[in-house]
């Protein structure tokens, strides 16, 4: 009861997109449960300190914390918004549901393995645990686990999303809303993309190359704001032809 009037009082944030999901649904419910566990695998640390000394260390994590956390978040935020617009609870959605909750919970250790390896190299964030021993195959191997992993999130994100392009007609998109279904297609794609450009830097020049491979990933920002700015231009042009029809 608690849920229905606080979700009634919610007002979606997309405007040009009808929000087909209602009440949360067991399958959301369960999913979030998954973010849940996922994030307490990201704590620093889940014991309370016992010196100032390991009180200070622990904190000197916060950072690859704070940059695993916000990853998370964003992945979070990406299933959020795909159940709030398509609404779907097929077995098709089921299944690759399920796919994107085994992958995010395989992926989380090599990304909390990887920033905080990277932020111990800064001695004033060093914190004990994992640590990069410079040896250019154990750098390489674990670019490919993140970018792997990486990949086959955004593969998912990407069949959902062409899932949901080919329920067009069931769930009645109309022309603004298939524009933005094709932009959340092609974002998946740039990050699939962007993973496998790191993946081929690492296997074919090894570990000499892997700060290249991973300054890649800045590349998301540059592509991911030419796919807003066409995404909406176009969902302007035609919520303007649209305007100029009613009148």
């Amino acid at each position: 009861m608690i849920r229905e009037h606080l979700f009634s009082k919610v007002i979606p944030v997309d405007k040009y997109f009808r929000w087909r999901g209602g009440e949360v649904s067991r399958l959301e419910g369960f999913s979030d449960a998954v973010f849940g566990f996922a994030l307490t695998l990201l704590v620093v640390s889940l014991e309370v300190p016992q010196t100032l000394a390991d009180l200070l260390r622990t904190m000197r994590g916060f950072m690859a914390f704070a940059v695993s956390f916000a990853i998370l978040i964003w992945i979070w935020y990406e299933h959020y918004i795909f159940f709030r617009r398509y609404g779907l609870q097929d077995a098709v959605t089921i299944l690759l549901n399920a796919l994107l909750l085994f992958l995010i919970l395989f992926y989380i250790y090599p990304l909390k393995y990887l920033f905080t390896a990277l932020f111990n190299k800064i001695p004033f964030f060093y914190s004990g645990g994992p640590t990069l021993n410079g040896e250019p195959g154990q750098i390489t191997t674990l670019m490919i686990i993140y970018s792997f992993g990486f990949f086959l999130i955004f593969l998912t994100f990407f069949l959902l999303h062409f899932h949901a392009y080919r329920k067009r007609h069931l769930l009645e998109l109309d022309e603004i809303e298939l524009v933005q279904t094709h932009g959340r297609i092609r974002s998946s794609f740039i990050s699939m993309g962007i993973a496998l450009t790191s993946i081929t830097i690492s296997v074919v020049w090894g570990g000499s190359a892997s700060p290249i491979a991973g300054m890649v990933y800045g590349l998301m920002g540059p592509a991911y704001g030419v796919n807003g700015y066409f995404v909406g231009r176009r969902m302007s042009e035609l919520a303007e032809s649209t305007q100029h029809s009613v009148s």
